[in-house]
This record gives C-alpha cells, sequence and structure tokens, in this order.
C-alpha cells in the first residue's frame, strides 16, 4: 500500500496519503516516474503532511510539487515530520 506520494523527482519531501506511525517502514510513489520508495518514520506523519526524505539543515530548502516552498529552521532528519515547527515559508 502506497502511505506517501512524491510529485516529482526534485522533490526532497513526500505528503501523506494516510496517517503514517513512527516506526513503520512507508511505502512511497513517485508521482513522474512511477518509482517507488521507502523511508522508515522516525515520528507520526499525519495524512496530508509531509515526510522527510533527506536530511535538511537549518537554511536547506523543502522542495515541494518542484518548487521551493520553504526554509529549515529546525534540522530534520529523514523519516520526520516536516511541518511549521521546522520549516517557514518564503512568502513573508
Amino acid at each position: 500500500m502506497i502511505q506517501f506520494l512524491v510529485h516529482e523527482k526534485a522533490d526532497n519531501v513526500g505528503v501523506a496519503t494516510v496517517d503514517i506511525k513512527k516506526g513503520e517502514k512507508a511505502a512511497g510513489l513517485y508521482m513522474d516516474s512511477q518509482k517507488k520508495v521507502e523511508v522508515k518514520a522516525l515520528q507520526d506523519i499525519p495524512l496530508g503532511h509531509k515526510i522527510a526524505l533527506t536530511d535538511f539543515k537549518k537554511e536547506d530548502s523543502v522542495i515541494k510539487y518542484g518548487h521551493d516552498i520553504g526554509r529549515v529552521v529546525a534540522s530534520i532528519k529523514t523519516g520526520e515530520h516536516v511541518h511549521i515547527h521546522n520549516l517557514k515559508t518564503r512568502r513573508w
């Protein structure tokens, strides 16, 4: 079962299509290539939220839908929840 989608090859986060529980090996799918990917969830990832596909350090860019959607404000490890506690929009 696919648990998250990655829209483009350049994206470094996936979007949960179901609630993902901490400790699960979550199955993902790249929508542009149909390539499968698996990431161990280090935290609970709610439906519709982002899961990190790589490690991030402060000031790194988060890429979703092929676009820079914000900057990292706290380190993020692969498999962690990416949301307002560690990501700030570039809009303001």
